[in-house]
């Protein structure tokens, strides 16, 4: 059977990984999480001193960025890929307030998206693959059979990530996280290379009031829909 490529773009805490990661595991897809490839990148900045006091040392930066090695393993035992950052699994320290508020710094330097866009179009040259960020419909893959542009209500995706953090035994207030999602959105929209924008032929998702299982219903239904269109795909089911 043939297979398809789907680009997921949109803002910050929009469920975009759990709804691709569900996709991904419906399909028998590759999933890559985009974004946890700069986050890994800005790991490493922190790590190495080229952030301080809230600044990027670009020069030191671009001088350094050939020992920046970021791939993928895939987990058994939660069925997803996860991220290295030089070897060293770093999914789950790569989702701090501190790599959150510094993440869109790094990925806005021209030559760290080159490195990383190359990386994910090498990913998913054989089609068969899902990948979230911000620019994946309009830049990584334009051409992209089915694209979702997510978003929700700034107070709901607020709270989202609020949990999200709590959940891991990291606690801030409720206003620290919306400014910080207010403060990635501007700089997601308005950086020079590949903002995020919604690609002209993309399908928005607005999730304020879905669940996680009515979005996916919702996603599988439009996939069925293109693979029937083309004639020689079967379908698939949401139904567990």
């Amino acid at each position: 059977m043939s297979k398809i490529t789907i680009a997921i773009d949109g803002y910050s805490s929009c469920g975009k990984s759990t709804l691709a990661k569900a996709l991904a595991q419906k399909l028998s897809y590759n999933y890559i999480d985009t974004g946890a490839m700069y986050r890994a990148v800005t790991i490493y900045c922190l790590r190495n001193g080229i952030i301080a006091d809230g600044k990027v040392d670009q020069e030191k930066l671009l001088a350094s960025l050939n020992e920046v090695e970021v791939s993928f393993a895939y987990n058994t035992q939660t069925k997803t890929s996860e991220v290295l950052l030089n070897g060293e699994h770093v999914e789950k320290i790569i989702r701090t307030m501190e790599v959150a508020n510094h993440v869109s710094s790094i990925s806005s330097i021209k030559e760290v998206r080159q490195k990383m866009v190359s990386l994910q179009r090498k990913m998913g040259k054989d089609k068969g693959v899902i990948m979230d960020g911000r620019d994946i419909g309009t830049h990584v893959f334009p051409d992209a059979e089915l694209k979702l542009f997510m978003t929700a209500d700034n107070a709901v995706r607020a709270q989202r990530r609020l949990d999200e953090l709590s959940s891991k035994g990291e606690y801030h207030t409720f206003e620290d996280v919306k400014r910080s999602l207010e403060k990635r959105d501007h700089d997601d929209t308005t950086r020079k290379e590949s903002p995020l924008v919604q690609a002209e032929d993309a399908i928005v998702l607005d999730n304020t009031d879905l669940s996680k299982e009515e979005q996916l219903d919702f996603v599988i239904k439009l996939i069925n829909d293109l693979l029937l269109t083309k004639d020689e795909f079967g379908q698939v089911s949401s139904k567990r």
